[in-house]
């Protein structure tokens, strides 16, 4: 049986290898005068270097010098300059064991330095046990053991010392948060706990599994199916506040992570304490995510009242199309017959009735009065026609939650207490002096009758119908949820922000941020203005005070099309698995992949491979384990289930691009600080899929869409699975700020759809260069602080002033917004889409919005000014749709629909997309750059500036699909490279 490991080799390397780069040289083997001395003072040139080696590595690492360890020559050749010695005389210095022996002990004296015994295991294990309490990585807790005994003056043991006691310490770690987890639990508890492994008749499954079972699509039976989960969750009474606070947050996840993917069978065979614990963090996961999915569809369902109500409206308006035109031709004559009798001073009725006719203008009333009251219609009105919908799930959703607000949605909670004392009662008639919690005052008018009393079926939905705006903005909140909770809950304490804040342009007062701003946009104003009078403005010009952008002409050359056909021709022909293989070789992603309960890596990688094929292709595992050699399905279902995990895919990601980022080729198209973003849509595999929803901008068919960013390297190093309806500005930042490579990018380009003003001011307070695309820029109106007089020519292209006294009074809650964002506190997304959730705008979101305008219109000023960005703009977006339809390409099966019912498969499907991507697009640069080598000997040139144009998105060289081959050997030694596909040179060399 194969031993435990804590660590890859890689990480081993970094913890327990000599490092050899000149600037660790430098920090840990530089000698002091006094270890000089000590040094010089030995006899001959050999027995000095000799010394000196060994006083530098029980130093660093920390090991001494090993029996048969090499010495890198690197080390070697440092230290003997520092002595004036040649570094060969260190080949002589171990002929005598015994003077190495004397002298280690002499430097362990000198250093303080004791050798590790028996009795130094438990502080070694008491070491890792405190590191594993946060986390199961490896690396962090043998970091922590070696960090512990440097610091004891210990010199450090075996390698594989450490590791055994690391794992011992990450085991007893995992005891101790189960027996924290399970202590607070009554025996009856403790019961049913046991209970949730059982098959239920009823349920016709396990307790545990119908909990996991959590559907997605919106409907009124399935929030009843949640709620009625939600219910049997909280009669386990489980205080989830004391629990929690027993154990680390990572410590608690990972019980959430594995209870997830458990089976029930497996969870039966776990010890009493380990198998209780993982239930009770599962529970009380599933008290949250229930309660977020039932607000969220109660969301949904709400709205869907409303969204249906207006397309009711927009069909029966299109249906009186006919009849508008006739009453409108009606009308014309009878204004014309008005006229008439007007200019010749004769009876008004009576040319009307011979020239239109009475009795048709009394026949055209009732069509007149059906048009006139479908145009005042109200929605409330029209979405109260489905309040039979409501009924079926509102009362069990308003008994469910106990919802909180500051002062100022009292009101709204007194509604809301009166609907559910209603329901209690089996009452209809709403009390006359029920609050009307409603801004909009129209649906005051219409939910109180002429006679007094208040029409409960209006009442319900438009207290229904506040209460989801609300809950989205965060102005009411549910305890116990993670995506309802309170706005400030998400916001960093005030005192903590402070220290996000260095370096960014909210470090600076309120005053003094705005007096630069405003400095920076006059100046900027009067500039443009006197360009564009000046006719200076490449492609610009002002006609008729409408401004007129020419667009930009094709900037790839003929030439650089012909030199990428050249290039791919070059490229070695190669299937996804061998190419899956080398890369995974070369930039060691499948380290990433680790189980979920001990953090091994997979005994066997071709099953990680597959599994992630199966995930990035569509074609799911069952029909990939049909098509694979050297893999079967119940191996693919189980690495799925325990290895590919979100927090794996991003992890092995981030390794790729960074792997990519080093490629020398990658500069030929940017310096890496760059990245573009955009939403592609992939239909759904039926009709009504769970987390589907039509989009009407690709037709009538229900879909998602996944939201990616790209470097300007091409490197996909972020994707997201969003709604097909949803907006995509709200995630630009998260991929920006969320994804866990080392990218950094400070200059990022987007279409129109992924431009708001709130996104250009958060990019600019956090330091970031926002570049959008925008269709309407024309339309979109610049924003000014001094009076518009003031810039003569530009009055038809400024909107109104910018209020700088909003920016002011919300100048504390802007920094701590900004703040939690840089510190990862909260996605900001979430923060987005609550901002803009509220049909009220709120202070902070409109402060915001006017920062927005500020850096909107400075970016207009530069996207008119300079055509360089703008080509940039367009290229960065270029490489995106190259990164479409290599996507495309790549997820073919099922014709490339999304067939999964669940966010958290669609997700998987959607990393696994993402990293096949990132590797294709790492393997071709490797392979370019050799192609272009492969030129430069065959005395071809290659051009710079050709060479910007090349991308390493193409895929006909890649078997992308057919038989997946995983035993097949590989082509290629370790660490050399496949023959490029050059027919001419192989005939040479066959010659």
């Amino acid at each position: 049986m194969a031993r435990r490991e804590l660590l890859t080799d890689d990480e081993r390397g970094r913890l327990f290898g000599i490092p050899e780069e000149e600037a660790e040289l430098i920090r840990h083997y530089t000698l002091s005068p006094a270890e000089f001395d000590l040094a010089a003072d030995r006899r001959g040139s050999r027995n000095r270097l000799g010394f000196a080696v060994q006083l530098c590595l029980l130093r660093y690492p920390g090991f001494g010098l090993r029996a048969d360890e090499a010495v890198p020559a690197a080390l070697l050749t440092y230290l003997a300059h520092q002595l004036g010695l040649p570094a060969a005389v260190f080949l002589d210095y171990s002929r005598r064991v015994q003077t190495r022996l004397d002298h280690a002990g002499e430097i362990s004296s000198s250093l303080s330095l004791r050798p590790f015994v028996r009795a130094d295991l438990p502080v070694a294990l008491n070491l890792a046990t405190s590191a594993a309490w946060s986390t199961d990585k490896g690396e962090p807790i043998a970091r922590a053991i070696v960090d512990g005994l440097r610091a004891a003056k210990i010199i450090l043991p075996a390698p594989d010392t450490i590791e055994r006691a690391g794992l011992a310490g990450r085991a007893r770690a995992r005891r101790k948060a189960a027996e924290a987890l399970v202590a607070p639990l009554a025996p009856e508890q403790l019961g049913r706990l046991d209970a949730l492994l059982v098959n239920d008749a009823a349920l016709n499954s396990t307790p545990l599994a119908w909990l996991r079972d959590i559907p997605e699509s919106p409907s009124t039976t399935n929030i009843n199916d949640l709620l009625e989960r939600l219910s049997f969750v909280r009669t386990f009474g489980i205080a989830a506040d004391d629990v929690m606070s027993a154990v680390h947050e990572h410590r608690f996840r990972q019980f959430v992570r594995e209870g997830a993917v458990a089976p029930a069978f497996l969870l039966s065979d776990y010890s009493a304490n380990r198998r209780r614990a993982t239930l009770v963090a599962s529970l009380i996961d599933f008290e949250t995510r229930l309660a977020d999915a039932a607000i969220d569809m109660f969301d949904k369902l709400v709205g869907s009242l409303f969204s249906r109500a207006k397309r009711g409206q927009e069909r029966r308006y299109q249906a009186t199309t006919r009849d508008v035109g006739q009453l409108m031709r009606l009308f014309g004559r009878t204004i014309a017959a008005l006229s008439e009798a007007r200019d010749c001073d004769t009876d008004a009725l009576a040319v009307i009735d011979e020239t239109v006719g009475w009795h048709r203008l009394l026949a055209a009333k009732p069509q007149i009065d059906a048009l006139a009251e479908l145009a005042g219609e109200d929605m409330l009105v029209a979405a109260t026609e489905r309040y039979a919908t409501i009924r079926r799930f509102a009362p069990a959703f308003l008994e469910m939650f106990a919802f909180s607000t500051a002062g100022g949605g009292a009101s709204l909670l007194e509604a809301v207490e009166t609907l559910r004392d209603l329901n209690r009662r089996g009452r209809g008639e709403v009390p006359h002096d029920a609050p009307l919690p409603f801004k909009n005052k129209q649906w005051k008018r219409l939910v109180r009758r002429e006679d007094g009393r208040i029409n409960r079926r209006l009442y319900e939905t438009a207290v229904l119908s506040t209460l989801r705006d609300r809950l989205r903005a965060g102005d009411v909140w549910v305890e116990g949820t993670r995506n309802y909770r309170r706005f400030d809950a998400y916001l960093l304490p005030k005192r903590a922000a402070a220290e996000f804040t260095a370096g960014l342009p909210i470090g600076a007062p309120a005053d003094t941020y705005i007096a630069e701003r405003a400095r920076m946009l006059d100046w900027r104003l009067r500039r443009f203005a006197a360009l564009l009078r000046q006719d200076k403005l490449e492609g610009v010009s002002m006609v008729r005070g409408n401004l007129k952008v020419k667009p930009l002409l094709p900037a790839t050359p003929p030439e650089a099309d012909i030199l990428d056909r050249k290039l791919d021709a070059l490229l070695p022909r190669v299937r996804i698995t061998e190419l899956l293989r080398e890369v995974a070789a070369r930039t060691g992603f499948l380290s990433a992949f680790r189980d979920l309960r001990s953090g091994k890596t997979h005994g066997n990688p071709n099953a990680v491979l597959a599994a992630v094929l199966a995930d990035g292709t569509n074609l799911g595992l069952e029909r990939m384990a049909n098509a694979s050699q050297g893999v079967s399905y119940a191996q693919l279902a189980w690495t799925h289930n325990w290895y590919l995990s979100d927090e794996n895919y991003r992890a092995a990601l981030a390794m790729i691009v960074d792997a990519h980022h080093r490629l020398p080729f990658a500069r030929h198209w940017g310096d890496g600080t760059a990245s573009s973003s955009d939403g592609q849509f992939f239909r759904a595999g039926r009709d009504r899929a769970g987390a589907a929803e039509v989009n009407a901008k690709y037709g009538g068919e229900p879909g998602v869409k996944i939201y990616t960013h790209l470097s300007d390297h091409f490197a996909s190093f972020h994707s997201r699975v969003i709604s097909a309806t949803a907006g995509e500005a709200p995630y630009v930042l998260d991929g920006l700020l969320l994804h866990g490579s080392a990218l950094a990018p400070q200059v990022h380009y987007t279409d129109t759809g992924g431009a708001t003003d709130h996104v250009f001011a958060l990019c600019h307070l956090l330091g970031l260069r926002f570049v959008p695309r925008l269709r309407d820029l024309a339309d979109r109106r610049l924003g000014t602080i001094e009076p518009a007089s003031g810039y003569k020519g530009l009055e038809a292209l400024i909107g109104r002033p910018i209020r700088t006294e909003v920016i002011s009074e919300n100048w504390d809650d802007i920094v701590r917004l900004a703040a939690s964002i840089k510190a990862g506190t909260v996605a900001p997304s979430t923060m987005l889409k609550k901002l803009g959730a509220y049909k009220r705008q709120n202070r902070l979101d409109f402060a915001l919005g006017e920062i927005g305008r500020i850096e909107r219109t400075l970016f207009t000023l530069d996207w008119l000014e300079h055509p360089s960005q703008r080509r940039a703009c367009q290229a960065g977006l270029n490489k995106g749709e190259a990164r479409h339809a290599l996507a495309q390409a790549v997820y073919a099966h099922r014709q490339g629909r999304f067939s999964d019912r669940t966010l958290e498969n669609q997700a998987h499907r959607a990393s696994g997309l993402n990293l096949i991507i990132a590797a294709i697009a790492y393997w071709n640069t490797l392979y370019l750059e050799r192609a272009v080598d492969h030129l430069h000997d065959r005395g071809e040139t290659t051009s710079e500036a050709l060479l910007a144009h090349i991308s390493p998105m193409g895929w006909a060289h890649i078997g992308l699909t057919g038989d997946y081959l995983w035993e097949r050997p590989d082509d290629i030694a370790p660490n050399s490279y496949r023959s490029l596909n050059d027919p001419g040179a192989r005939l040479q060399q066959a010659a």
